[in-house]
């Protein structure tokens, strides 16, 4: 460790050392030709004349000036200024001074048959709510891939995950083209592609399809990034293969291949590992697949991204993976775009977990060690066709087919202890499972447009028919330590049959009470959810030694009605700098439970409610924006807390519904600025949210004093919310030429207020969080980058009930980053972790320094790779976690992957047109 410290030291002094070359600074205000008008946000640019290679640029602020900061060796530089629908500026600038004060530059509107057209390489092009990069301008190392371009781009910043944001706001879709690539996972596109193929790079507001045909605004909250491949660069074959083996028979391959016939796109990919990857791990080969964006943990311990299940999570993971991906123009008014996912997984985890419960009077305790093996199979299919009938008038429809099937393993020790540290109660617990479910879903969308004042009128479908069953076989033994309550044993299988329907139907008409500017939708939505559960269990008979003895208490045979009528109104009003919307709806539901087994318990609950939506946004200039807005949601309460059913499943749980609950409804106030100076290089990204609950649904648990047994049922109850804010700054410093470095200073605040019952008690607790955090990226061109983060998480929990204790949490976080690209050929890129619990309980490891290292060698002019890396060098890893409540303490470790040293090879191939020397667009030079 201090010879890695050492390391960094060095490097930092040896960046102390640079070329010679002169400061300049060269500023000016830009104007309109027709009526001298400053014009804002125009790109300024300075190119070097012997290879047109990009020095620097910015933008003009709303009076029209800018300023232009560098160093450099050049005695002349161009100077270039464009402005969309204005004539380029051009003007060759001596370097013989510090200042060079252009005053005023008039730019005249273009007129084509004046003009001589030559190419434009503006780095940065601002047109209404699209912003443009154009790709050649940003140097990136040879073997960039589209992530490693967009870590470059101003105001967008990527983790590690490999999740995107533009000046604070998530990247929800990339498309290549227009299109989707390889369905709705982005890090197999960022990760993929090659940066040498792109040509530019467009940033929007997301719409679906639908909404940019109409002409809706969509959604101004997330972004869009669209990647376009020039044309003679759109033919061609391209991908990468790569495998690697390791120590402890760690192992790792994949597959890609790409080929692109203009319109017409096919994409196979294949892989698998057993690191613990959705894709791969760290280090050369995870930017094929990509891994962590839009992740969760599925209940079999697999991952699921965007959907999809990958097969990664605690424990140890082999997993398989396999895809294909078509898009291609039918016709000049079909498209069509197909995806075919399969990925299985393996894994093996074993968690022991230590609870501290906490009582109005008392508290108790209980440890368990459990361990699960699971093997999951999963297929996805998706389908999409765009059919223009005429140009007012769209069609979208999006068929989908999931099938999985899983098998688990599971086996469970529990112990429960009183505040003495007596033991109350024991369990074991040991099943397994057989799980199959088939999933269709269609989208089919119907958009007519009228005349050219915004009018439209929009019918969607929406449909799904979701099939699961499973085979469960349990064995299961609870004691209880007292003289009156009787040991519980259970022998059993249990099969399930469950079945969900739903439809939706939802028509919009759109009328323009001013054109393109003033709007008022009709809307009118009807939903219709039918959910079947057949749960029959049966006991081991001990005469025939076979499962055929029912079991009326844990079985069920119901049917869960849901229906909703819901007429709504908007209006919608657009200004060039500001627009604004109002929703008001009203939900007619009904709720129906039909119990086939147990016909006194059905019920029938009709609820009406008011919903309304407002949005606000204003954008203060092409740097800087804000947006606000106002949700009441209405939501029902779910079918276990609904129904009447005793739940006897669990025998330290008992589970009652409550049919008189009513509906939550859930109030949110929201707002957000988001700003960046192309100019200074800053950014500022801001959010503020409270969410405000009435009636909102809890858990009423009382606790037998004597066994430790629960009885839970469900109320209402008001006065929870939720209050969260975050605020962060960026600045990015040029030292010379070669060196940069970017300052990301932010804090998040959240103050959580729960209302519970604990023992018939009701209480109120407050969570409070403060996160602050400070990353520095020092980035020395073909040199190396240096990427230090610190992390503070503190935690306090307060009850307004003198019985709990006030509890307080802090956690530390620290990340090292370190790449060095020498000698050349090489790449030595190293990851180190360090997190300090100092609250977990004695028995679990507090703090652990986790280092990964990777040094990569390329050759055949790049387009090879051969990797060594090492998975945590210091052999420290852990996962021990902490986590409070509003009555309880938990401790929880679990397993995770060892040490192991792999070396890999990649290979990179591609064959489009040109091979990656793109172009540029047009612009002029004056007469």
């Amino acid at each position: 460790m201090k010879k890695f410290f050492f390391f960094i030291s060095l490097l930092f002094c040896i960046s102390t050392v640079s070329a010679q070359s002169k400061s300049i600074k060269i500023n000016g205000t830009v104007l309109s030709g027709d009526n001298q008008s400053p014009l804002e946000s125009a790109t300024v640019y300075l190119e070097r004349i012997k290879d047109s290679s990009l020095v620097t640029y910015t933008i003009t602020n709303k009076e029209g000036q800018f300023e232009l900061l560098t160093d450099t060796n050049d005695d002349k530089l161009n100077l270039f200024i464009d402005y969309v629908g204005y004539q380029t500026f051009y003007k060759q600038l001596l370097i013989d001074k510090e200042l060079i004060d252009l005053k005023s530059i008039e730019l005249n509107i273009s007129n084509s048959l004046d003009e001589v057209v030559i190419k434009s390489r503006a780095p940065i092009t601002i047109k209404k709510d699209t912003l443009e990069f154009n790709v050649k301008s940003f140097k990136t190392k040879k073997d960039a891939n589209v992530e490693d371009l967009l870590k470059l781009l101003p105001g967008v910043e990527v983790d590690e995950a490999g999740k995107i944001t533009v000046n604070g706001k998530d990247v929800s879709k990339i498309l290549v083209n227009g299109k989707p690539f390889f369905g709705d996972d982005p890090t197999i596109t960022t990760r993929n592609l090659t940066k040498d193929i792109i040509e530019k790079i467009q940033i929007t507001d997301t719409k679906t399809k639908s909404e940019a045909f109409a002409g809706e605004e969509g959604d101004k909250e997330n972004k869009t990034i669209n990647l376009t491949i020039k044309e003679e660069n759109n033919k061609g074959i391209f991908g990468r293969v790569a495998a690697g083996a390791g120590t402890d028979e760690r192992y790792e391959f994949a597959g890609m291949v790409n080929v692109f016939d203009n319109d017409r796109r096919v994409s196979v990919l294949a892989g698998g590992n057993n690191t613990n990857s959705p894709g791969f791990s760290f280090g050369e080969i995870q930017k094929m697949f990509g891994g962590g964006y839009s992740m969760s943990m599925n209940s079999n311990g697999s991952f699921a991204i965007d959907g999809r299940s990958f097969g990664a999570g605690q424990g140890i993971t082999t997993s398989q993976n396999v895809g294909a991906n078509y898009a291609d123009q039918l016709s000049e008014k079909v498209e069509i775009s197909a995806d075919y996912f399969y990925s299985g997984s393996d894994s093996e985890n074993e968690t022991i977990t230590e609870r501290e419960n906490i009582l109005p009077d008392s508290r108790f305790f209980s440890d368990s060690r459990s361990k699960t093996v699971s093997d999951s199979q999963n297929h996805s299919a998706n389908l999409g066709f765009d059919i223009e009938i005429d140009s007012t008038f769209l069609m979208n429809v999006k068929p989908s087919f999931r099938w999985s099937k899983a098998t688990t393993s599971f086996s469970q020790e529990e112990e429960t202890r009183d505040e003495a540290n007596n033991p109350t109660n024991a369990s074991t617990t040991a099943s397994f499972v057989e799980n199959d479910a088939k999933t269709f879903q269609n989208e089919f969308d119907l958009t007519k447009r009228f005349g050219n004042k915004g009018a439209f009128l929009k019918f969607e479908m929406d449909n799904e028919f979701n099939d699961r069953s499973s085979d469960d076989f349990l064995t299961s033994e609870t004691n209880f330590f007292n003289a009156v309550d009787e040991d519980i044993l259970r022998d059993q299988l249990t099969t399930s049959e469950m079945d969900y329907r739903r439809l939706r139907l939802s028509s919009t008409y759109r009328l323009p009470l001013k054109a393109k500017e003033l709007f008022l939708d009709f809307s009118y939505d009807f939903r219709n959810e039918n959910r079947t559960n057949l749960r029959s269990t049966f006991d081991r008979n001990e005469t025939t030694n076979d499962y055929d003895d029912f079991n009326f208490d844990l079985s069920t045979d119901f049917q869960y009605l849901n229906q909703e009528n819901t007429p709504s109104a908007r209006i919608t009003l657009r200004k060039e700098k500001w627009s604004t919307s109002f929703r008001t709806s009203y939900v007619f539901r009904t709720l129906e439970n039909r119990d086939f087994l147990r016909p006194e318990l059905n019920l029938k609950r009709r609820f009406e409610a008011v919903e309304l939506r407002a949005y606000f946004n204003y954008r203060f200039s092409d740097k800087a924006s804000m947006y606000s807005g106002y949700s009441l949601n209405n939501s029902p309460p779910s079918l276990n807390q609904l129904q009447p059913f005793q739940d006897v499943s669990n025998p330290l749980n008992t589970v009652t519904g409550n049919p008189n609950l009513e509906p939550t409804n859930s109030h949110r106030i929201y707002a957000g600025y988001n700003a960046f100076d192309f100019q200074k290089k800053t950014g500022v990204y801001s959010y503020l949210s409270l969410n405000f609950n009435n009636n909102q649904v809890v858990s009423r648990t009382i606790v037998d004093p004597e066994t430790l047994k629960r009885t839970t049922t469900f109320a209402n109850v008001n006065g929870n919310y939720d209050v969260y804010g975050n605020i962060n700054y960026s600045k990015s410093i040029k030292a010379d030429s070669l060196k940069t470095v970017k300052l990301d200073i932010g804090i998040s605040a959240n103050l959580n207020r729960n209302v519970n019952f604990n023992n018939e008690v009701q209480y109120k607790s407050n969570v409070t969080s403060l996160t602050p955090s400070l990353e520095l990226r020092f980035n020395w061109k073909e040199v190396m980058e240096f990427r230090p983060r610190y992390r503070l998480s503190y935690t306090t929990n307060t009850y307004d009930i003198p019985t709990f204790e006030d509890i307080n949490f802090i956690r530390h976080d620290l990340d090292l980053n370190l790449t060095t690209f020498l000698p050349k050929h090489f790449e030595w890129t190293n990851s180190v972790d360090f997190n300090y619990n100092p609250n977990v309980a004695p028995g679990f490891q507090k703090s652990a320094w986790f280092w990964n290292s990777t040094l990569a060698y390329s050759f055949m002019k790049d387009k090879a790779i051969l990797t060594l890396k090492v998975y945590d060098l210091l052999d420290q890893n852990t996962n021990a976690r902490r986590r409070a409540t509003e009555n309880y303490i938990q401790d929880s470790q679990s397993t995770v992957l060892q040490q192991y040293v792999m070396l890999s090879f990649s290979w990179k191939f591609n064959s489009l047109g040109s091979k990656g020397e793109t172009g540029s667009s047009n612009f002029y030079i004056l007469d």
